[in-house]
């Protein structure tokens, strides 16, 4: 897409402006059409290539839940033809990641049965996003989901005492691992403020502020506004934990604190705004985007732990989760560099992520700004991108669902 529509060169916040309204509405539509090619015949979903053809390999549960999320969100603002993809979704669930043996749900599935058997927080927190926001749309199968991911959660994964989830677990519920980590909790955290908008129901608005107290509240003002990433099983950071690069990098990893920023200013306004929230909200976003915004825009992926680069590979998630931070502080009391870094980090995305050939973001570019296949094949995710035009596009800093709903955006 060209850049020089996304909006005018005057000191109007692009948030209000008409014309960079429009331009988000229109990559919010060609992302759905691109990613609407995800939904095969037997009712499952292929990851796709860069033209939007399918990619071999098993239905991993991210995937799944996240494109029934993403549906439903563009349900909600209206765009047209996004049943399909929510019906299958929460039918993919039910039937074949289920586990109807231990209860639960699979990592990854393939024709024959499981691919990855192993019961991860990450995974099951992504199904009460999913169902969570089926029910908003008023889907019927969506109860049946949230009451069942639900008790899953509250039996196998929360700690109580702690306040957090525990991260992982083999398929008959037997831990391998004392690892803990914070993305999941972040996406804990996500998912309960969604169920919370969808049922009224304040354990989930209780536990996530349990989650965000304890990364935004404590780990962070001791780590220099920064987020480490790994744990140990009584809570202590693991400085020395390396995992996968993609879900477990080393170090901390600066796209996470945009996004736990933003989600630390959606439960203090769920909650009655009667904290200093916005104070940490802001230290997060302002040290992420001091120690990750590269000289030649876009952000590097993760930091050491002494706080230097550390892989400077460029995602397009961390700026998409920046431009939903720095839409929130806007929306709230924006400070005088927030447009600007509002506006950098779109014309960035523009630039070098936006697919104006095929639709959808690219993924991943290299040190000369072209894409790159090194982390990721294809175009394996609409959710981190569509969040980003469609948060800009609804007043609230909570509500994203029912301000969809009323305001309709992607209404053609």
């Amino acid at each position: 897409m060209n850049d020089d529509a996304l909006g005018p060169d005057t000191d109007q916040p692009w948030i209000s402006d008409p014309g960079h309204r429009d331009w988000l509405a229109t990559d919010a539509l060609r992302q759905l059409d691109f990613f609407r090619a995800s939904l095969r015949g037997d009712g499952g979903f292929d990851v796709l290539d860069r033209a939007g053809r399918p990619l071999p390999g098993p239905q991993e549960l991210h995937t799944t839940t996240r494109l029934v999320h993403s549906f439903a969100l563009a349900h909600a603002a209206g765009a047209p033809g996004c049943e399909d993809i929510i019906d299958a979704g929460l039918g993919f669930l039910w039937r074949r990641h289920r586990d109807p043996q231990h209860g639960g749900y699979a990592w990854a599935v393939a024709p024959e049965g499981f691919a990855d058997d192993t019961k991860l927080a990450y995974g099951h927190v992504f199904v009460l996003l999913a169902a969570a926001s089926a029910r908003q749309v008023g889907h019927p199968d969506a109860e049946r989901l949230l009451g069942d991911v639900a008790e899953v959660l509250d039996l196998r994964f929360w700690d109580k005492g702690a306040g957090l989830l525990s991260d992982e677990y083999r398929r008959d519920w037997t831990p391998f691992s004392t690892y803990r980590g914070m993305n999941a909790n972040m996406h804990g955290a996500e998912a309960m403020l969604a169920a919370h908008e969808a049922t009224g129901e304040r354990q989930w608005l209780d536990r996530a502020g349990r989650i965000l107290e304890f990364f935004a509240g404590r780990i962070a003002p001791e780590h220099g506004w920064r987020l480490p990433e790994h744990y140990t099983k009584g809570w202590q950071v693991d400085a020395a934990y390396s995992g996968t690069p993609m879900f477990r990098p080393p170090g901390s990893t600066p796209g996470h604190s945009f996004e736990l920023g933003r989600l630390v200013l959606q439960h203090w306004d769920l909650s009655g705004r009667g904290d200093d929230a916005p104070d940490r909200a802001r230290q997060l976003v302002e040290r992420a985007f001091a120690d990750a915004w590269r000289r030649d825009g876009g952000f590097i992926y993760t930091l050491g732990t002494d706080g230097r680069p550390a892989i400077r590979d460029r995602y397009w998630w961390p700026v998409t989760e920046a431009i939903g931070a720095f839409a929130s502080l806007l929306k709230l009391e924006a400070a005088p560099e927030d447009e600007e870094r509002y506006r950098d980090c779109w014309r960035f995305a523009a630039r070098h992520f936006i697919d104006a050939r095929h639709g959808g973001w690219l993924p991943e570019i290299g040190e000369e700004g072209r894409p790159v296949e090194r982390q990721f094949r294809g175009k394996p995710d609409i959710y981190h991108a569509l969040q980003a035009d469609l948060i800009p596009l609804v007043p609230g800093l909570s509500g994203l669902m029912r301000e969809l709903a009323e305001t309709r955006p992607l209404r053609r």
